[in-house]
């Protein structure tokens, strides 16, 4: 009984990670940015860990379909906020993430609890965006400022507008078209 739970308790975890991260980043222990990225590849492994738990053993809850992606996109914008404070990378770029996150936060939270309580699934363009992003965080916090992580964190940025208008089209194409067509 207690396994159906794990996928949420991780994801819950993944975002006590968050200000953890900040916290040791910026801290003045020895290594600290090598002590953040193991907090930020932990979330990683959490996060790849309670999404197979929850897909093999059919775990998916409503709540956790939330929590995940709010979750994954709280982390990544810790860190750019943090490599942009940092001055790792130009603050242009975080405010572009910061824009697009935010965007896809509020829109996810109202589509949540409206009536409909409407969840979108991510699609292709939102993980590959996600993965891509999570390994230019990784190359930028061991090499900032370098032309590798600049190049990868544009790409990521990228990758995240091609997703952000794909769950657009999405939701205008498929999902607000259909809303309410179920009712009694």
């Amino acid at each position: 009984m207690m396994l159906k739970h794990i996928p949420n308790i991780l994801s819950t975890l993944r975002i006590g990670m968050v200000p953890l991260f900040a916290y040791v980043y910026f801290s003045d222990l020895p290594n600290a940015h090598y002590m953040a990225l193991g907090i930020f590849i932990l979330a990683g492994i959490t996060d790849v860990l309670d999404g197979f738990l929850a897909r093999h053993y059919n775990l998916i809850t409503k709540i956790g379909t939330v929590l995940d992606p709010l979750a994954d996109k709280l982390m990544q914008l810790m860190a750019i906020t943090c490599l942009a404070i940092d001055e790792a990378i130009p603050v242009w770029l975080t405010l572009i993430v910061v824009f697009k996150e935010l965007t896809m936060i509020i829109t996810g939270i109202y589509m949540y609890f409206r009536k409909e309580s409407t969840v979108m699934a991510s699609n292709y363009f939102g993980k590959a965006a996600t993965v891509l992003f999570s390994f230019a965080i990784f190359i930028t916090i061991l090499y900032p400022n370098s032309l590798a992580s600049i190049l990868l964190i544009g790409s990521a940025i990228l990758l995240k507008l091609t997703a952000l208008i794909s769950y657009i089209r999405h939701y205008f194409m498929d999902v607000k078209p259909n809303l309410g067509k179920n009712k009694v």
